[in-house]
Parts: C-alpha cells; sequence; structure tokens
C-alpha cells in the first residue's frame, strides 16, 4: 500500500507516539488536575510537557496559553466565537475551508459582517486587495495558512501587519502547515494560531488547539462550553485562568500525551529537514503528472509557494473513478473530491466535482511517488 493522503492525517504514526499513548494509560492514566495522587499528578505532569512542546515549536511566549481542543475545527471555532461579536467585521479569504468558512457563515447569519477576499487561478492572493478589504472596524483577519486543495502558502507575517495597522486580530488556520512549515507567533504576528494534531504534529486523531497570543485579552474572549475544570471548584461561574477557561471537562490525556511525542519527533526531526524532504516529493510529483496528456495540476509551478499538496484532474475521466482504480488496483491512497474546501474549488475551476489530491508526507518515499505517477499514467490511457 502507498498512502498519499497525508493532508487528511499522517500514517503510519511515529513509533514514539504510540508507545506515549500506551504508556499513559498504563502508567500514569488518572485524570490531570483532577486529583491529588501520583497517577493525577503524573498526567497532569504529561499534558502540562505537551504544552511546554507546543510552545517552543510555535515561540509562543506563555505554554498555559496554548489551549488543547478536540480537533482544529474546534480550535478555529473557539477563536471565531470566543470573540466576534454582532456588528464586528472579519475578512478571510476565498481558498478557506469549511473548518473556517462554515462558522463564519453562522456568524454572519449572527449579525457579524463578512468580506471573503478572492484569490487567483493558483490559490495566491493580492495584498493589495487586502489592504482593501480591511479598515478601521474590522475585528479580525482569519485565514488558512495553506490550502489544503493546493497547497498554496499565504503570507501570513504580511496579512497580519495590515490586520495589526487597523487594530485587528489575526486568526491562522495551520492544520495543513504545523509541524510542516516553520511558524513563529510572534513575528510573524499570529495572535490566534489553530492547529490539528493528528497532520504534520504527527500525534493522534482527536488532538489540536489554539494559541492565544498576548495581544489577546482572555477576559474579554468566551469559552465554548462550561463546567468542570478542576480548578475554582468553589465557584459556579467559570474560572479566568487560562487554560482551564477554555479546557471544561476531562482532557485527552492519552491523545494528548501521543501529541507530545509527535511535537518533539518533529523538533528533534527539525522543520527545515521535514520541509526539505517533502518539496523533494512534491516537487517529483508535480513534473510527473505534469509530463502525462491530458492532466491538469492545479496550483503555483513554484514549489517554494505551496506545501506537498497536489491536485489535479484526468481530461475523460471523473476524480471518482480516478481514486476508485487508485486504491482498488495499485493499492494507492489519495483523496478525491471537494475536500471540506468548496470555496477553493471555484477559485481554481474545478467546483463542483473536485480534483484528485495526492499529498505525501515525511513517511513517503520518492519510489512510492514514482509508483503512483506510473498509476495515475496507466489509468489515464497515456
Amino acid at each position: 500500500m502507498i498512502y498519499l493522503d497525508h493532508a487528511a492525517t499522517s500514517w503510519p504514526k511515529q513509533p514514539e507516539v504510540l508507545q506515549a499513548m500506551t504508556d499513559f494509560l498504563q502508567q500514569a492514566g488518572g485524570n490531570p488536575g483532577r486529583s491529588g495522587h501520583r497517577l493525577s499528578v503524573d498526567a497532569g505532569r504529561i499534558v502540562y510537557d505537551a504544552r511546554e512542546a507546543l510552545a517552543e515549536l510555535f515561540n509562543a511566549t506563555d505554554p498555559l496559553r496554548v489551549i488543547f481542543t478536540a480537533n482544529g475545527t474546534y480550535a478555529v471555532n473557539l477563536g471565531l466565537y470566543g470573540l466576534l461579536r454582532p456588528g464586528d467585521h472579519v475578512v478571510t479569504s476565498g481558498i478557506e475551508h469549511n473548518a473556517v468558512m462554515r462558522p463564519l457563515r453562522g456568524l454572519e447569519a449572527k449579525g457579524v459582517r463578512l468580506t471573503v477576499v478572492p484569490c487567483a487561478r493558483d490559490g495566491s492572493i493580492d495584498l493589495k486587495d487586502i489592504e482593501r478589504a480591511v479598515h478601521r472596524s474590522t475585528r479580525m483577519v482569519a485565514v488558512t495558512h495553506a490550502s489544503n486543495v493546493m497547497g498554496i502558502i499565504l503570507p501570513i507575517a504580511e496579512i497580519a501587519e495590515i490586520a495589526h495597522r487597523a487594530g485587528a486580530w489575526m486568526l491562522v488556520d495551520a492544520a495543513q502547515t504545523a509541524g510542516v512549515l516553520p511558524i513563529d507567533v510572534q513575528s510573524m504576528g499570529i495572535d490566534l494560531l489553530a492547529f490539528t494534531g493528528h497532520k504534520g504534529l504527527q500525534g493522534p486523531p482527536g488532538t489540536g488547539g489554539l494559541v492565544i497570543g498576548e495581544r489577546v485579552r482572555t477576559e474579554e474572549m468566551q469559552p465554548l462550553v462550561r463546567g468542570g475544570t478542576g480548578s475554582r471548584s468553589e465557584f459556579e461561574i467559570q474560572p479566568e485562568d487560562c487554560p482551564d477557561k477554555f479546557e471544561s471537562g476531562t482532557l485527552n490525556g492519552a491523545g494528548i500525551a501521543g501529541l507530545g511525542a509527535g511535537v518533539r519527533w518533529v523538533l528533534k526531526e527539525g522543520i527545515a529537514s521535514i520541509r526539505s524532504r517533502e518539496m523533494a516529493l512534491a516537487q517529483l510529483l508535480m513534473n510527473g503528472l505534469e509530463d502525462i496528456q491530458g492532466i491538469t495540476v492545479y496550483g503555483s509551478r513554484n514549489i517554494k509557494d505551496r506545501v506537498s499538496i497536489v491536485s489535479f484532474t484526468v481530461a475523460g475521466h471523473r476524480v471518482s473513478e480516478i481514486g476508485l482504480r487508485l486504491d482498488e488496483e495499485y493499492g494507492i491512497m489519495s483523496r478525491v473530491g471537494l475536500h471540506c474546501a468548496p470555496a477553493a474549488h471555484r477559485t481554481i475551476g474545478s467546483f463542483p466535482e473536485g480534483t484528485v489530491r495526492f499529498a505525501p508526507g515525511v513517511q513517503t518515499k520518492s519510489e512510492e511517488v514514482s509508483e503512483a505517477i506510473n498509476a495515475v499514467k496507466e489509468i489515464s490511457g497515456h
């Protein structure tokens, strides 16, 4: 089997991740922050170690402002619904995943004013269009770091500078870039960084989080859920301290243990090394697919402008047929369709059918990419 669906989730997980989850359940296993006995203390230490690893990776100033969530989508919702109110203005891009677009449309229905800045056919965005969309009443700019459809990387630092000049917050959806691209929330001006744990960070499903920057006053931010936190138990109102204000209920301790191990693996390997390996795979993939007659590859041709996501279509073949044949005849795992990002597909002109998406990861071998290219060539009949 050849797995080329790392944009959906990384697989297989690193051995350190699996071991950390097993160790948590076998040796710690207590409820972090809920009791004073040794198992609870051990569990709490593991959770805090994961916060510290994430703070190191993203250069966040305070590990306690790394909020754990069930996934990246929850983290995006926490940032949006926690801060935006009716009458506020928010700006986003025309290539967003529904993890951003759907909560924004929900807020729009409640009175938040939304501006969607269109992108070019390759997914790139003109900073002048951002400048025209952002004004003094803009409360937030919320954009993806890299598209999950064509892999284009948006200029986050430059967009954040525009947002900050208007007094707005900068929220970044890093689902496709955390653990893959260098992210420095301070130097890039990111006020809210939503990340998922199960992709580039190599962690298990059911993990993610939101890094809250120092420009955000957490006392002004509302939690999505209220309830037990293990602290301030004498009060029946939600505590204001981070991270407890935003982490009601028992945390996914085993998942966070695995996530922490994944992040430490990324730190050990080095983002530069991971990025270099993935760029080489994506370049090989793009070059091979573009040599096949009838293939359309979407997105920028400059590999430095994209993560290792390559979407394509084959003339005369439905994407569902290609995906099925890749799986059943060649053992190649891809993803086809709209990838939960209809806005992006409208931008590149592949709506409503979508594309076939190959997404190699750091575990992928170049020989596997070559086999995938040959399989597409055979399916296309060229």
